[in-house]
């Protein structure tokens, strides 16, 4: 067993009824504003990258949650499992970066929306103001 695995990283869901192939992927019903665009981002950690994007001047909301998942509704837990599992496996490819059309998109728990400008796990709040170059520091 590696330390992943000890950690609790890596290990399915036992309850069967959690994944489901057949979950719609189809784009989200989301909508910009009237002259505003969409765009959707995939990343590993979405607090860090959140925060990048509540600094560039122009953009005016952000939210951070899952896509391209097996699992209707997830937890920031449950994906992180699924999520470790399917990587361990592709790792060894030489690019792991795939560009793929955005699919359905379940929006994240509250507790991690603007979550380091809240303070994080810490209470560290970090600025969200527009042109910030000040360094981000994921506190888990």
């Amino acid at each position: 067993m590696n330390i992943l695995n000890k950690l609790g990283f890596g290990v399915r869901s036992t309850d069967p009824s959690a994944m489901d192939p057949t979950i719609p992927q189809s784009p989200d019903d989301d909508s910009p504003a009237p002259g505003q665009q969409f765009a959707q981002f995939g990343a590993g950690c979405f607090w860090g990258v959140e925060l990048v994007f509540q600094r560039v001047s122009g953009v005016t909301k952000t939210e951070v949650g899952y896509t391209q998942g097996l699992l209707h509704n997830p937890t920031y837990e449950k994906a992180a499992k699924e999520s470790m599992e399917r990587h361990q496996k592709a790792f060894n490819r030489k690019i792991v970066t795939e560009i793929l059309p955005a699919k359905k998109f379940y929006r994240a728990e509250e507790y991690h929306q603007q979550y380091l400008a809240k303070g994080g796990r810490f209470g560290f709040k970090q600025s969200t103001e527009k042109g910030c170059n000040d360094p981000i520091r994921c506190y888990g």
